[in-house]
């Protein structure tokens, strides 16, 4: 049933409940901002419900190394500051290479992210293969990351939806934002559950930043990226780390339970209005295949099933986090590559920004992205970020 909200004020309000969202309106609730979050669907059940889990630094962009260590190390305590339990598995992680050009951009893309801070080294196939004994013996090098794992994607709803109500925030499920004004040195929103007013605004819409950033007049080009997941029944453990390839088409790694979760690169058919809406057969069989070429023992296991998931992707690749120029107390947070890693002590530190608290960071401003015909019809055409 949805709430009946007109007229009602809070310190802060928060637009899109995924990882991002979530982070910030739970700190914030926490150091005593009355809090209103507002999800379209439910929490953390969009692009932070239908990715992959993982936790990860070689998939990681160079200029998120610092804060992914920092949010691996959130993950990792999760139970300690969230107060629930989300499933993570810290593991060992494998990138490999199967050709000799992917050995050279593995020692590239390595030695970047070693140079950043992330703790990887390059292996050859017989340290490989005592790291990870599934591997296939074709592997010519590999880069070796103890600061690796996953999460359970459906675990992290659950417990930030009790942490926030734990806090005190009102937690605004499936009730869609419709615009957002300024109103006297606040800002007042158009909800599905009436019209509330804040002192205080988050916009944390993932893919869906674009639109909301709309609402007050900017054009944030914002690429949808659609990816292609696929999950095994349970099987006996076949792996005990988290593969990739050098050319950012395969993730891969098993759960607890048996099921191996499939992922990578290979693009489906959607949009942000639509979601995933299609898979591409001959995409998805080419992802098996270098599952199974990675570790050969899942050539024995079946897909139970396969989707397609949203990841938003800003024109530099790297976030969109930080205020909103030309309106006081007003934060974007969103829009980080393989954000699932980086998430958390992003948010966190932008949470800190809100409460003018500790380091003055400043994050990643979109005045960088933002394009400059502010009231064009059409987005501008956004560029193919590099993965390093």
């Amino acid at each position: 049933m949805t709430p009946t909200l007109s007229g009602e004020r809070y310190d802060l309000a928060v637009v899109g409940g995924g990882v991002h969202g979530a982070t910030v309106a739970l700190f914030c609730a926490r150091a005593g901002l009355r809090t209103i979050l507002f999800e379209r669907g439910s929490l953390c059940r969009e692009a932070s419900g239908v990715n992959a889990g993982t936790l990860t630094m070689q998939m990681t962009r160079v200029a998120l190394i610092p804060y992914a260590l920092q949010a691996h190390a959130m993950w990792a305590s999760a139970p300690e500051w969230l107060g629930h339990d989300v499933g993570v598995v810290v593991c060992d992680g494998l990138s490999l290479a199967f050709t000799e050009g992917e050995a050279e951009l593995l020692t590239y893309r390595a030695g970047r992210r070693r140079e950043a801070g992330a703790p990887i080294e390059l292996v050859g196939p017989a340290r490989a293969l005592e790291v990870e004994p599934g591997l296939s013996d074709r592997v010519l090098v590999a880069g070796h990351c103890k600061v690796d794992g996953f999460a359970n994607a459906y675990l992290t709803g659950l417990a930030y939806r009790a942490a926030l109500i734990e806090a005190g925030v009102t937690l605004c499920e499936q009730v869609p934002v419709a615009g957002v004004v300024p109103d006297g040195g606040g800002y007042e929103l158009d909800s599905a559950a009436g019209t509330v007013r804040a002192r205080r605004l988050v916009l944390a819409g993932g893919v869906w930043l674009e639109e909301m950033a709309a609402w007050l007049g900017l054009r944030l080009p914002i690429k949808v990226l659609i990816n292609q997941l696929a999950v095994t029944e349970r099987i006996a453990p076949v792996m005990r780390t988290v593969v990739g390839i050098a050319s950012g088409l395969l993730s891969l790694k098993q759960y607890p339970h048996g099921t191996v979760v499939i992922g990578g690169g290979w693009q489906g058919r959607g949009d942000r209005q639509q979601g995933g809406v299609e898979l591409v057969p001959d995409s998805l069989i080419g992802n098996m295949r270098l599952a199974c070429h990675a570790i050969p023992a899942l050539r024995r296991s079946r897909l139970a099933r396969a989707w397609a998931g949203l990841e938003a992707e800003t024109r530099d690749a790297l976030p969109a986090a930080g205020p909103i120029p030309g309106f006081p107390d007003a934060w974007i947070c969103g829009s980080v590559h393989s954000g699932y890693t980086s998430g958390p002590f992003i948010a966190k530190r932008l949470a800190d920004r809100i409460l003018e608290r500790g380091d003055p960071d400043p994050l990643f401003p979109i005045d960088r992205l933002l394009a400059p015909d502010a009231g064009a019809a059409d987005p501008a055409p956004v560029a193919e970020a590099p993965l390093s």
